[in-house]
């Protein structure tokens, strides 16, 4: 199968340091996506004026879809960016995420249809970042300073093809790395805008996928991203999140009342 159109999508917030480095490495890409959209959760002036900065001269068109800052909304902000997306196929990053130069044919290499992708990542340690900021960094590799999970760094194509589809969610699974066909996220209505606060939006969301059918599959020597520390996120709502995901996952829920629909008119 020829590799799908894709649209790159990346969640942020106030952290425009971060997003100037994984802009550079989309730059960077050995093969482009079809469009990138940034899905701002709220973020201040600076962030609109990196990208305003990165859109002149920008190789695929970037988008930005900004709500206004009500606390973390991240479910809903990417409902909203992906229902902007004009391409088959999704591959999702984090905002805090630098993408090896193969990153984005890796996924299309293997993307097909009825399965998703999720890969793992590489760490950037905390007292490495004053650098990378200064230095711009967007190259690593098994001997670079400042990360750890070297392991994870080794790009080899032939090792990446052995991976079996699964039927269950892995807890390997991040959404900081993954893709999957936007027609497949549509039939569950998206992203579960019940969920409040930090973590378990994209896991709740995979379970409704594999729920309708569509497989996983692990991309490991493939898919490869290295990730810059941040502290813990505030994670009070979480228990509340777990038990939706919890519901989902013992009732084979498929779609939930609030997602995308809302915006696939506008």
């Amino acid at each position: 199968m020829k590799n799908p159109t894709c649209t790159l999508v990346t969640p942020t917030y106030n952290w425009p340091e971060a997003l100037e480095l994984l802009l550079l490495s989309v730059k960077n890409q050995s093969y482009l996506p079809n469009e990138v959209i940034i899905a701002d959760d709220g973020s201040k002036e600076e962030t609109k004026k990196l990208i305003e900065h990165f859109q002149k001269d920008f190789p695929v068109p970037l988008i930005h879809v900004w709500h206004e800052d009500n606390k973390n909304q991240k479910p809903a902000i990417m409902n909203k960016a992906i229902a902007k997306a004009k391409y088959d196929y999704i591959i999702e990053i984090d905002g805090d995420i630098i993408m090896h130069k193969e990153f984005v044919k890796d996924h299309l290499s293997l993307a097909e249809k009825n399965v998703f992708l999720y890969g793992s990542r590489v760490n950037i340690q905390k007292d490495y970042l004053a650098t990378l900021f200064e230095e711009k960094k967007i190259h690593f590799n098994l001997f670079s300073k400042g990360i750890k999970k070297r392991g994870r760094t080794l790009h080899i194509p032939l090792l990446a093809n052995r991976y079996k589809k699964e039927d269950k969610r892995s807890n390997k699974l991040r959404g900081c790395n993954m893709s999957f066909w936007r027609s497949d996220l549509i039939k569950i209505n998206g992203f579960n805008e019940s969920l409040t606060g930090w973590g378990i939006d994209d896991s709740e969301m995979i379970q409704r996928l594999i729920n309708i059918g569509v497989q996983g599959k692990r991309l490991k020597h493939k898919g490869i991203v290295y990730h810059i520390y941040h502290k813990e996120q505030n994670k009070s709502h979480i228990q509340v999140n777990q038990l939706i995901e919890k519901e989902t996952t013992e009732k084979k829920l498929t779609y939930i009342e609030k997602g995308i629909d809302q915006y696939l008119n506008n």
